[in-house]
């Protein structure tokens, strides 16, 4: 219902404006439990009692929790919205005509991942896996996973902007090409932060063989999807590429039940050379062609409560899931 200065908003509006959960949703819905792309975890606002009756009055009071949940949204997501002054009791509710587009500008800020958010506090290393030996001869795997103690926590995480990074790269300095290859395509990926509805990358270069970005939280599954793969620039080195996937446990990601994120690194040596000369029967390095141990780090991007949101939910548990070459 479209409202202008003047007008009568109702008992039973007003509890709209509360628990509304159709387009355009109520507050609650957006901040509350939701579902889905929907709810931050916050407190429930209460509705008038009577409610069906409107002649019920709404409190200043009722008002005003309304007003500050608005402004709470509002200041967490970066979305402008209608100024307002506090109510006091007899005062005359003057514009509320923006209270339904406000919502709505709200509840399609949070669906989309909250990606203004700017109240977001990076962590430091959570896991850090590292290869066992260099010289591995065709790929090395990692895998680290992200935990939350229940599937709404996680959803809550992901829906007011939290993000799950990896970084990828090398315990050494350069010594060949080879090594180089490597150095270049971690560098490439630079931050693999996975967001709700996508995934981004800091870094730039290498050839972009597979461009799953358009993935977040939300497209998911129980198995691995393929997000990002470079495949090395580097001269003589072109068959060598790194994979970064991602799966959830617990059910799909927008099923609302997963729980847990993995994410697999698998770096592949694909220039099919040896470093060994034939004949070499002391296995000495003649060229040095061994392949590096590759480093995976995670880290999460964890909402605060510095502009509005308390509480906020980040993650119970991390893991190093799996570490082999072959």
């Amino acid at each position: 219902m479209a409202y202008s200065a003047g007008d009568t908003i109702t008992a039973s509006e007003y509890n709209t404006f509360i628990t509304g959960d159709t387009s355009p949703f109520g507050i609650n819905h957006v901040q509350g439990t939701g579902a889905t792309v929907y709810g931050l975890g916050q407190a429930a606002l209460p509705e008038v009692e009577g409610g069906a009756d409107n002649n019920t009055t709404v409190t200043a009071a009722s008002w005003n929790a309304l007003l500050t949940g608005l402004d709470n949204l509002a200041n967490h997501t970066n979305i402008s919205v209608t100024a307002r002054s506090q109510v006091a009791a007899g005062d005359t509710i003057a514009i509320k005509s923006a209270i339904a587009t406000d919502l709505a500008s709200l509840a399609a800020a949070v669906a989309g991942g909250s990606t203004g958010a700017t109240a977001i506090s990076t962590s430091s290393a959570l896991q850090t896996v590292t290869s066992g030996s260099e010289g591995w001869d065709s790929s090395a795997t990692q895998e680290v996973s992200m935990t939350f103690a229940n599937a709404n926590n996680m959803r809550f995480f992901f829906n007011a902007g939290g993000s799950i990074r990896i970084t990828v790269g090398t315990t050494q300095a350069a010594v060949s090409n080879k090594d180089q290859s490597y150095i270049d395509l971690g560098s490439a990926f630079g931050n693999i932060d996975i967001n709700s509805l996508t995934t981004t990358r800091s870094g730039s270069g290498e050839t972009l063989t597979t461009n799953g970005l358009a993935n977040g939280f939300q497209d998911l599954t129980t198995s691995d999807t393929v997000l990002i793969k470079l495949t090395s620039d580097n001269s003589g080195y072109t068959g060598n590429h790194i994979v970064i996937s991602a799966k959830t446990g617990g059910g799909n990601g927008n099923s609302g039940n997963a729980t847990s994120l993995t994410i697999k690194m698998v770096a592949t040596d694909g220039a099919n050379d040896t470093q060994f000369t034939s004949g070499n029967t002391d296995s000495v390095a003649v060229g040095a062609k061994d392949t590096p141990k590759m480093v995976t780090t995670l880290f999460a991007n964890d909402p605060t409560t510095a502009q509005g949101l308390n509480p906020v939910y980040i993650r119970s548990a991390t893991a190093a899931v799996s570490n082999s070459v072959s």
